[in-house]
């Protein structure tokens, strides 16, 4: 196996950081595309909060950082930006926490004039590969393993190849929505709830006049808040899971006193606007022709199966609807990094306490290791710089960094999807929107055929085998299949055009 780039403080005593090259010699591999990129110390893979915070600590600790995102201006999901186009006065008043953002924003941008951080915007990663060894550095017995990322980088028809050699990887890749489907959700007017509220701070539109905000966990009081505060008429929030559960939690809270403030504050938003709140009641219709006009709302068992004579309709022009997030770990598990099942019944990598994956040499921060938030994902990103270069962190991270993620995984245990969510699938749903694949179709293989696991539903039925890789339809395919979830292993964790595959040196391809 690979070797880590740096002997983590605390194991063999204060590591060097990763020298400067020598020389031009010390340069990466050349692209068909594109120049030889220079060899970073550090490569990080998304430049949300946890990249975001990792890549100005190792800066400051001393090491040449390359950062590479998807999105075109760094803050990720959390901290969209409106386009500057939109003239927007106070882009700050659609988020939390956004001090602390631009504080760290600013930072990147001082370490990249200064040449410490090179920031690569529209850089999409779908691949890590092991890559030479890198030259011997001064007190190290021998080198240190080196790694290739492949990316596309710009937008097609211009989109091209790159490639990007780095000692050590940073993984920082989020999360995206988890949907549980139901008759109607493919209707338009039916968003994500982080797609609504992506919506409003990245393009300031509302999904609809009339918007319910449905689903399971505490993104949809902040959903809420955010579009009766824009100007929509909220009728309610529907949420599967009961508050209740909370009882049992109370010194997790207790100790997190800055979260029960925060719940305190959106309690008190939707309050003020007069919106509804429904707990352990579900969305398991939408209702339309052209969009959705209505929804049906039906209260819950513990199991979340819903309750017979428990539904009633709410008008709506639009449906925001989601159940928690899904981390995104294709580039992780790619690479053989272990992973385990996280309190939400997601898949989650397993990280030690200086946040390193199970392959030396790769770190992970954020919601890749569980879904815990901004706060806790900068935490996360600064402590793995600090190990990645060999610095002691202070008490203070590492204690914040566990209370934190133990409020975090008891809101995961508490907004848990029961198993009783499918009563509410009726044989006619779409649950694979892609491929158009009903629920009844996906019963039978799992029936019938004999199908035990989800990519035996996929082979027999083709769910998940649309554009989106079965990432809107996974969780559903695997409990229709009676399937624990598992991690999905794919060479490739983006669409990447035949000609870079065919560009790639023989030694890679």
């Amino acid at each position: 196996m690979p070797t880590s780039p740096s002997e983590p403080a605390g194991r063999a005593g204060r590591a060097d950081p990763p020298a400067a090259p020598a020389s031009a010699a010390d340069a990466g591999p050349a692209s068909a595309a594109g120049p030889a990129s220079a060899r970073a110390d550090l490569a990080i893979v998304g430049a949300g909060p946890a990249g975001l915070a990792a890549a100005v600590t190792a800066a400051r600790l001393g090491l040449r950082v390359t950062l590479l995102d998807a999105g075109d201006r760094p803050g990720g999901q959390f901290y969209r930006h409106p386009a500057p186009g939109l003239g927007a006065a106070r882009p700050e008043a659609l988020h939390h926490g956004w001090a602390e953002f631009a504080t760290r924003e600013a930072a990147l941008r001082a370490h990249e004039s200064a040449g410490r951080i090179t920031y690569l915007p529209l850089h999409h990663v779908w691949t890590v590969v092991p890559g030479g060894a890198a030259p011997a550095r001064r007190g190290h017995a021998g080198p240190a393993t080196e790694w290739i990322l492949h990316a596309v980088a710009g937008h097609a028809p211009d989109e091209r190849a790159t490639a990007v050699t780095a000692r050590a990887v940073l993984i920082a890749t989020g999360a995206y929505e988890r949907q549980l489907p139901f008759p109607g959700w493919t209707l338009p007017g039916v968003v994500g709830a982080g797609g609504a509220q992506a919506m409003l701070k990245g393009g300031l539109v509302l999904p609809g006049k009339r918007v319910v905000v449905a689903g399971s966990g505490p993104l949809l009081l902040a959903v809420a808040g955010s579009l009766a505060a824009a100007g929509a008429a909220v009728p309610a929030v529907v949420e599967a899971a009961a508050y209740t559960a909370y009882a049992g939690r109370v010194p997790t809270l207790l100790r997190n006193p800055g979260k029960l403030v925060e719940a305190a504050t959106y309690g008190g938003a939707l309050a003020r606007h007069r919106v509804r709140l429904l707990t352990r009641y579900a969305v398991t219709e939408a209702h339309g022709t052209d969009q959705v006009e209505a929804v049906t709302v039906a209260r819950l068992d513990r199991d979340w199966r819903p309750v017979p004579g428990t539904g009633r309709r709410i008008p709506c022009d639009a449906l925001a609807v989601g159940h928690g997030l899904v981390p995104q770990l294709e580039l992780a598990t790619g690479l053989g990094c272990a992973t385990r099942t996280g309190p939400d019944g997601t898949v989650v990598l397993v990280l030690d306490a200086e946040q390193r994956t199970s392959v030396p040499g790769i770190w992970s921060a954020g919601e890749t290791g569980g879904i815990g938030g901004a706060q806790l994902a900068m935490i996360e990103g600064e402590l793995a710089a600090h190990s990645i270069a060999g610095a002691l962190p202070g008490g203070r991270l590492t204690r914040s960094r566990a209370r934190l993620r133990a409020f975090a995984d008891a809101m995961a245990a508490v907004h848990r999807p029961g198993e009783g969510w499918t009563g509410w699938l009726r044989d006619d749903a779409v649950v694979c929107r892609c491929e158009e694949v009903p629920a009844g179709r996906i019963r039978e293989a799992a029936g019938d055929l004999g199908a035990r696991d989800a990519r035996s539903v996929k082979l027999l039925t083709r769910a998940g085998m649309g554009w989106c890789q079965g990432r809107m339809c996974g969780p559903a395919v695997a409990a229709l299949a009676g399937e624990e979830p598992a991690p999905d292993r794919r060479p490739l964790s983006c669409p990447v055009p035949l000609r870079h595959l065919a560009e790639l040196p023989p030694a890679e391809d």
